[in-house]
């Protein structure tokens, strides 16, 4: 791969940007630690501590850089680590960024998997979880305002959610699709001269720009270059692919590993637009397309990925351990779990990789890029819609015992058995949007009040 003799050189030589490599590990840990919060805190911890604490790269190219994760398929605070990373410290920098960004989290949710797996039945562990379900979908709200207020900041903007909403909501349209569209409307727009399309901006005061230590010039080992992007494509292909094929040459394409690796891999390519918008696609085909976990197992899991550091799509190891400990294989339960969750992970985060070495050189050659800034402000719309679709469908299952489908005129989406609802599970949803929405109370506070409001419910005998 090209880079390697100098990443081999990186710790020992300091860069001409001034950044040792020891540096940039002890910042990278740093921010790994402190990646709570989902994709919008994460990106804020980042952009506080690298461009504004440690002015290592300028505002514009930070969010230049954001604009292109938030095109890709996958979590884009984890990308966009690997990106600056990368930028810094070539292949060695984005693999040591990327890979120290998800490394907490799996093992805190590996960690929970087991107690899920061990106890989750027992009355205590539920009441927990009953009280972290509540939390989440406050929270999944509120991301629906923060992303609204930003990007739906025209009536153009506004229609290409609703439809996006509609769309996936009342009609099962693929994500994918929806997706596409609007980055086509984006481009075209833009290509227009329309000024609903101009560029979203993401944090920060990006009318006073950050001069870098990298310069605005493209650095020499970041300028596009056909014979690197083939060779570094082939190898992260090979990373990626090679375990794929011989799980389906070994095992067979019914194996439960065999369709861990297939699904995750092809939701690897097309989910786009952040972790939301991935969770909707994740939660839709894990729970009702393979019925690896249920709609309230999936919402336990998105709790345990709330409550740790790193991506909210992390919450694919939880999806991949229930799901090969449900079908073992001959294996103990519990290192089947282990081991369907390490590989949800390998080929879910994989990928990430793969975009940024292969993507991020012509990416550079593209900054200002009005055509590129369109597409991106409306797949952004868009995703509004599409994680409005989520916060309803976690709606549904957390505040209702009981839906039913709804199959008729084309339409096809769950609908409430008004007679199920779950009092104690609108009381507490209640509770944590109001301290979210009315008195800023953090992320952190709101999940465990919420945790010790369930256990205080269940002692007290009410669910």
């Amino acid at each position: 791969m090209t880079d390697l003799a100098a990443n081999q050189k990186v710790g020992a030589q300091q860069p001409a940007h001034g950044i040792s490599f020891n540096e940039a590990l002890v910042v990278w840990m740093r921010v790994a630690i402190l990646s709570f919060g989902g994709p919008a805190g994460q990106i804020a911890v980042m952009h506080r501590i690298l461009v504004e604490e440690k002015n290592w790269i300028s505002e514009g190219r930070f969010l230049h850089a954001l604009n292109y994760c938030m095109l890709l398929p996958g979590p884009e605070a984890q990308q966009l680590a690997t990106y600056i990373g990368w930028l810094l410290h070539r292949t060695v920098g984005g693999i040591v960024a990327g890979g120290l960004f998800i490394l907490p989290g799996v093992f805190a949710i590996m960690g929970l998997s087991y107690i899920y797996a061990a106890y989750g039945n027992v009355g205590f562990v539920e009441a927990l979880f009953f009280g972290l379900k509540a939390a989440v979908l406050a929270i999944v709200i509120q991301a629906v305002v923060r992303v609204g207020k930003r990007a739906l900041r025209n009536p153009v903007m506004i229609a290409l959610a609703a439809i996006a909403f509609v769309a996936i909501f009342f009609f099962g349209a693929p994500f994918p699709v929806i997706i596409l569209a609007a980055a086509a409307i984006g481009f075209a727009g833009a290509r227009l001269g329309r000024p609903e399309f101009a560029a979203v901006e993401h944090g920060g005061k990006s009318s006073a720009a950050i001069d870098s230590m990298l310069g605005e010039a493209v650095p020499d080992h970041v300028r596009p270059s056909t014979s690197r992007t083939l060779r570094v494509g082939a190898v992260w292909l090979a990373l990626w692919l090679v375990p794929v094929f011989a799980l389906l040459i070994a095992l067979g394409a019914d194996n439960v590993f065999s369709q861990i690796a297939i699904f995750f891999s092809k939701m690897a390519m097309v989910t786009f637009g952040g972790a939301y918008a991935v969770l909707a696609y994740v939660a839709q085909q894990a729970a009702e397309y393979y019925h690896w976990v249920s709609p309230r197992e999936m919402l336990d899991g998105l709790g345990m990925a709330e409550t740790t550091p790193g991506p909210l799509i992390m919450v694919v190891q939880f999806v991949g351990f229930m799901a090969a400990l449900r079908e073992a294989s001959g294996l103990s339960p519990m290192l089947a779990g282990t081991l369907g969750g390490l590989l949800a992970t390998w080929v879910t985060f994989t990928p990430c990789f793969l975009w940024i070495f292969v993507g991020a050189p012509y990416i550079e050659a593209l900054r200002g890029n009005k055509a590129l800034a369109g597409a991106l402000s409306a797949i952004t719309a868009a995703v509004v819609g599409v994680i409005l679709n989520l916060s309803i469908w976690f709606a549904l299952h957390t505040l209702f015992r009981q839906t039913f489908p709804v199959n008729r005129f084309g339409l096809s989406f769950d609908a409430p058995v008004l007679s199920s609802i779950d009092p104690p599970a609108l009381v507490l949803s209640i509770a944590a949007a109001t301290a979210i929405f009315r008195f800023n109370v953090g992320m952190l506070v709101v999940l465990a009040a919420s945790c010790i409001a369930g256990v205080l419910l269940h002692l007290a005998g009410v669910i």
